[in-house]
Order: structure tokens, then sequence, then C-alpha cells
């Protein structure tokens, strides 16, 4: 039987919050408007670059021109700068690899936007074979939306009962049952453990080695909910 793990990107296979806090603090001093912190962005990122700027933008300045503008020097700026201080979390290469081993299909499902994740992946995980590497795209809703994980679902050749996805976010959570599959919170991610907690993932993985467990018995997925 066919199975097949969808990742979210960033706070799940990758850890990326400084680089993506270093590009938003130089398009906001760009635009004349105070910086952040790293760890605000924390709470920033999970729903597109346009949010992102929303949220890291000062109340009463979230407009759509301001927006416009912070993208205009944030892409160019990320697009050269994305991979600086980016690393996979420790385990990530090889549970990737072991699940491919096992004829597992894995694919990445991202709200960054698509070329920043093509990018990334080509990058850090040259050797793995996903059947799909999606982020944001024109014309398509980001998650919670689950059409992305609907498309990887269908071009995998697989169903939603030997699926899993799994994520780091409530938005992550959210997809994952709105696409009826198995879903897989993991808190090393950038959102605390109680976030996931509240959206009753089937399963809650502290570490790497945790997960790598349980997604290998020999049961397609386990299907009744797991607390970790």
């Amino acid at each position: 039987m066919k199975k097949l793990i969808i990742f979210d990107l960033d706070g799940t296979l990758l850890d990326t919050i400084a680089d993506l806090a270093t590009a938003t603090n130089h398009a906001l001093q760009q635009c004349g408007y105070p910086i952040h912190p790293t760890d605000a962005y924390r709470f920033f990122v999970g729903n597109g670059i346009d949010k992102l700027f929303e949220r890291a933008l000062p109340e009463g300045e979230r407009t759509p021109d301001n927006i416009r503008r912070m993208r205009s020097y944030f892409l160019p700026y990320y697009t050269e700068h994305n991979a600086d201080l980016s690393r996979p979390y420790p385990g990530i290469p090889e549970l990737l690899a072991a699940l491919v081993r096992q004829g597992v299909q894995v694919a990445v499902a991202s709200n960054k936007y698509q070329a920043a994740t093509e990018k990334l992946i080509r990058q850090f995980f040259p050797a793995v074979k996903f059947t799909a590497v999606y982020g944001q795209r024109e014309g398509i809703p980001t998650k919670p939306d689950p059409q992305v994980v609907l498309d990887i679902i269908r071009e995998a050749g697989v169903t939603a009962g030997t699926t899993a996805y799994v994520g780091d976010s409530s938005v992550d959570m959210q997809t994952g049952r709105n696409a009826g599959v198995t879903t897989i919170g993991v808190s090393w991610g950038f959102r605390p453990r109680a976030e996931l907690e509240a959206y009753a993932p089937h399963y809650i993985a502290d570490s790497v080695e945790e997960l790598q467990d349980w997604l290998f018995p020999n049961s397609p997925f386990r299907t009744s909910p797991a607390q970790a």
C-alpha cells in the first residue's frame, strides 16, 4: 500500500526564523518602520508573506500599499539571503532518507512563496526525491485551506487514508484536519506545544526520533488520536 507524508517547511523541516526575521526587518527599515526581535517572528509567520508583513507593520500602517512596499524590499533580499542562517533541524535529513528507503513518498506543502520553497529544498535536501514541492502559488489558496494537500495526494496517486501531514503550527493542524488526513504536530518548531494540543492532532512528536518511531509501524498510519 502506497504511503505519503507531506511536510510543512518552516519550523518543521528547516529552522528558517532568523533569515525570515532579518529579511523582514530589512524591509521595515527601508520603509522607515521599527524592527522586531527574532523571537517575535515565531508568531508572525505561517500564513504567507503578505500576512507576515501585515503582522510586522505597526498598527495603523497595515495598508495594501505598505504591504506591497514591504514585498518590494523583502523579496530581493530574502532571495539572496534565505539560507544564510537557515538549517535543517537535527535528524531531519536522516528521517527523509529513511522514509524514501522504505518506499514512502514524501512531499512539501508550505505557505512560503514557491521560488523560495524550491530553492531551500534544492539546497538542503538535494538527494531526496520529493513527489511534490509546493509553496504559495498564484491562484491557489494558502493553508489552512486543504487545496495544496489534496493536490499532492492526487499527484501521488494515494488516498487520504494513507497520507499524513506534519507541521509545527495551528495552521498546519487545521490544514491536516481540513484535508481529512492523519495530522501530526512537531513541538520543535516556531509555536508552543499548547497551540498544537488545542487542535487535537493524531500525534505530537517532541523529537525527530519520536516522529520516526511513530511513522514506521507496520500499519499505514495510526488512526486513533495519540497523546504524547
